[in-house]
């Protein structure tokens, strides 16, 4: 079919060259110069402010199937950015553990924490980082998404499905913000975290997260101490009581960390919780000074 097209327009050239005739009135030869420009393509760019049925891993065009907030879904697009630099310059969308993997999880940590009203760790919340898909990457796509999902429980990283917006989500009294515990232990392993009012009978308290240097995740499985330091220099200041060797005697630690993938990744925020033993609480100890956490 091309071929038969060529023929014609070949045919009608010469035709127009052996009939030797002027042009008639109005026309001035040229055939390409009323043609307007084709516009540049415009590549792909997810929008914020959306949300989704499902979790994606990757951002393929063909699974851009936004929902409207208010309906049942399970991830919000709550801040696109886009990858430059070196980051940018490669041949491929950035792998896990990647420098560009790292500059953009911190990116949206920054952005997502500003979106729900505070560290989006300090409540039930989990967070992925969508890049585009290969074919789209080659096409010259280099944005990122940060969708942000609610999980069902600390020991229970399942999402679950939900209704309305996650911005001002961790406002002060969210649902969805991290708060008083009923520890269930077996020696000094934690089996489970059961949720309670912090006017109900408990042990824990969520204190706040503690960001740990950017070390391997192998140093830091070989140095959990220093992870307990730096949760009880929170509980010092969550609970309002000197951050010295007294403290050790006044409150434990327990603390939740990220899975390697994660850490590798550059989730490096520790989730803290003090810990009393000896005695039951019924009402939070934010700014309660010694008196509420004595030395004992």
């Amino acid at each position: 079919m091309r071929r038969w097209w060529a023929a014609v327009a070949v045919g009608v050239t010469a035709a127009l060259a052996l009939g030797g005739c002027g042009a008639p009135a109005g026309v001035d030869r040229d055939l390409t110069d009323e043609w307007p420009a084709l516009a540049a393509p415009v590549a792909f760019v997810p929008q914020a402010g959306t949300c989704h049925p499902t979790v994606q891993d990757i951002g393929y065009l063909s699974g851009w199937n936004p929902v409207d907030c208010a309906t049942t879904h399970r991830a919000e697009t709550l801040h696109v950015g886009t990858l430059t630099g070196p980051d940018a310059g490669r041949g491929t969308p950035p792998r896990a553990g990647s420098t560009g993997t790292r500059t953009a999880h911190a990116e949206c940590g920054e952005q997502v924490d500003k979106a729900v009203g505070a560290e989006w760790r300090s409540g039930r919340l989990r967070l992925s980082v969508v890049f585009p898909s290969a074919p789209a990457w080659t096409g010259g796509a280099r944005w990122f998404r940060c969708d942000v999902s609610e999980v069902a429980s600390l020991d229970d990283g399942s999402v679950v499905a939900r209704r309305g917006t996650l911005r001002n989500a961790l406002k002060p009294g969210s649902p969805l913000a991290l708060g008083c515990y009923e520890p269930k232990l077996r020696k000094d392993h934690v089996e489970e975290m059961k949720p309670v009012a912090c006017t109900a009978k408990h042990h824990a308290e969520f204190v706040g997260v503690y960001d740990f240097p950017d070390i391997s995740y192998a140093e830091f499985e070989r140095t959990p101490l220093r992870a307990h330091k730096g949760c009880r220099g929170l509980i010092a200041k969550y609970v309002k009581v000197p951050n010295n060797g007294d403290l050790v005697y006044r409150a434990g630690t327990i603390i939740y960390h990220p899975y390697k993938e994660e850490w590798q990744d550059g989730d490096r925020g520790v989730q803290c919780f003090l810990w009393v033993e000896d005695r039951t609480l019924t009402r939070s100890l934010k700014g309660g000074g010694t008196k509420a956490l004595p030395v004992t």
